[in-house]
């Protein structure tokens, strides 16, 4: 734990120096995109001293690394305002759209993996596998076009775009996530379902299964009581990458149903040259893939502990 933990940190040590050093080599000054291409140099000088922006570069990293284990954001450079409450305001859009996603994705993949292989010599099995096969091949984007055009102008059952704040509605705001998580989650879960249907496959011929099939289980029995478990592993591996591809495939499913999450911010901060804000979702998005990809590898080890005394 103390190995995963300290790997951890370093690798964010080194992404935040290179989301640092990034944003702060491309062209063009925050300043005179603040001011307009008719600002003085005098003007501009001045405004890049009071956003603190001529300070040597490592003086600013280690500014922006204090503020950000203590959670003090910063300002934007365009509002002025404090940028910690606008991330958490656009989290309460994209933290539930990842997470519905991913329950839409392992509530497809689970079923359809685990029937596609223990049919998997049967037509029903391949018949399944084609669905899986048409899910991967359909951006998640299209889906979510099509996804409004059914559900939402043709039978007018869920709203095509926008959000409904928490604060407003608790109702509203699940009815304006289920479009963009099933548009997420779909495509996700096709691609699990392919890993499961393998994983599973790769059990059903192992040796301790048929020990337990000739002991007297039922191949469902020796399945769910030894082989899920075995199965389960590579599974994961698969299931910590899909999550981070959730969370980075929200930014272009906010821009489909016009959601103003992290993604949303993230383009509009970009645009107008708000660098302090584009670093803070940058890192911290970087730190929610790390932390997943830790859980993930501690996972195995809970699932396996003989794994721990390999590594």
């Amino acid at each position: 734990m103390i190995r995963r933990v300290t790997t951890l940190v370093v690798t964010l040590f080194l992404a935040s120096l290179t989301v640092f050093w990034v944003l702060n080599i491309l062209p063009g000054k925050p300043a005179q995109v603040i001011l307009g291409t008719q600002a003085t140099p005098s003007a501009v000088a001045a405004l890049t001293a009071k956003l603190g922006l001529d300070r040597p570069l490592v003086d600013q990293y280690l500014h922006w690394i204090h503020g950000l284990i203590t959670l003090h954001l910063g300002n934007s450079y365009i509002s002025g305002q404090p940028i910690a409450p606008v991330i958490g305001s656009a989290l309460e859009v994209t933290g539930p759209l990842v997470v519905g996603g991913l329950l839409v994705g392992v509530a497809i993949a689970a079923p359809l993996g685990i029937a596609s292989a223990l049919r998997h010599t049967r037509r029903s099995g391949v018949i399944l596998s084609g669905i899986a096969q048409i899910g991967i091949a359909i951006p998640n984007f299209v889906l979510g076009i099509l996804l409004i055009i059914i559900f939402a102008v043709d039978l007018k059952a869920l709203p095509a775009s926008g959000f409904i704040t928490w604060s407003t509605s608790i109702t509203g705001a699940l009815r304006s996530l289920v479009l963009p998580a099933v548009s997420l989650g779909l495509v996700e879960g096709a691609i699990l379902a392919r890993y499961v249907r393998a994983s599973i496959i790769e059990v059903l011929h192992a040796d301790f299964l048929r020990t337990a099939r000739a002991k007297g289980l039922r191949p469902n029995q020796a399945l769910l009581r030894h082989g899920l478990r075995n199965a389960s592993i590579p599974v994961l591996t698969v299931l910590g990458l899909e999550l981070s591809g959730l969370i980075i495939g929200a930014v272009v499913i906010e821009a489909v149903f016009t959601l103003p999450g992290l993604g949303s911010l993230l383009l509009s901060s970009v645009e107008n040259r708000d660098l302090i804000t584009v670093q803070d979702i940058v890192m911290l998005v970087a730190t929610a893939v790390l932390l997943v990809n830790t859980a993930v590898d501690i996972l195995y080890r809970v699932i396996d502990p003989r794994m721990g005394l390999r590594s």
